[in-house]
């Protein structure tokens, strides 16, 4: 398990096989980041948050989210990316969904490159 921010990329061959029950026929995962405890999937069909919840990690929320629910909110585009600074050394991703006001907002460190992330949903979300 990941502590302290130790968020880093994972194999998508990896997170192919750990996620596969997850995975419909013929889905791939293109792209995988582990944040602390949360994972997220990009696959050639949609945006999976795998959120483990308590103390213990035992329960765990799977969001699945098409990449065509992934919309404009009011003002702006559909994904936002906040960048890390001097004293916050935390990036930020936020995505719009469709049917929300507020985005979904996932926090990366520094063993993640926000730039990369931001660039594979924009290449899913383009499609």
């Amino acid at each position: 398990m990941a502590l302290f921010g130790n968020a880093h990329t994972i194999d998508a061959g990896a997170a192919q096989q750990d996620y596969a029950r997850l995975l419909g026929q013929g889905e791939r995962v293109h792209a995988a980041y582990l944040l602390i405890r949360d994972t997220i999937l990009f696959t050639d069909r949609r945006l999976i948050l795998v959120d483990k919840q308590g103390i213990t990690g035992k329960k765990v929320e799977y969001r699945s989210i098409p990449y065509r629910s992934i919309t404009l909110p009011q003002r702006g585009t559909p994904i936002a990316v906040e960048t890390a600074g001097t004293f916050d050394l935390d990036a930020e991703l936020k995505i719009w969904v469709s049917g929300t006001s507020v985005p979904i907002e996932k926090t990366f460190t520094k063993g993640v490159d926000i730039y990369e992330v931001q660039a594979i949903l924009t290449q899913f979300v383009a499609k």
